[in-house]
């Protein structure tokens, strides 16, 4: 693991997390980005996508390269989805 990656305080803070409850918190992150009226739906639907794309940058070095296009396309179908709901 490179360096960096093994010491940035926020994602050995991520890494003690408990997988169940960080994909619970965020599909409910989701469900609520989803049930808000229009603009506030999108804007919260780009927040997500802006941390998925954060946390996609700081690992990308570690991770194999079927990883790194599946989390390609999860972000880039977030990023759509909140453009649409944007406008």
């Amino acid at each position: 693991m490179p360096q960096d990656v093994a010491n940035h305080l926020l994602l050995r803070r991520l890494a003690r997390i408990n997988r169940t409850r960080a994909l619970l918190g965020t599909l409910a992150l989701l469900l609520v980005a989803v049930l808000l009226p229009s603009p506030y739906s999108g804007i919260m639907l780009l927040a997500l996508a802006a941390g998925l794309a954060w946390l996609l940058m700081l690992t990308w070095s570690v991770q194999p390269a079927a990883t790194r296009a599946l989390r390609l396309v999860v972000l880039t179908l977030l990023t759509a989805a909140a453009i649409t709901r944007l406008f």
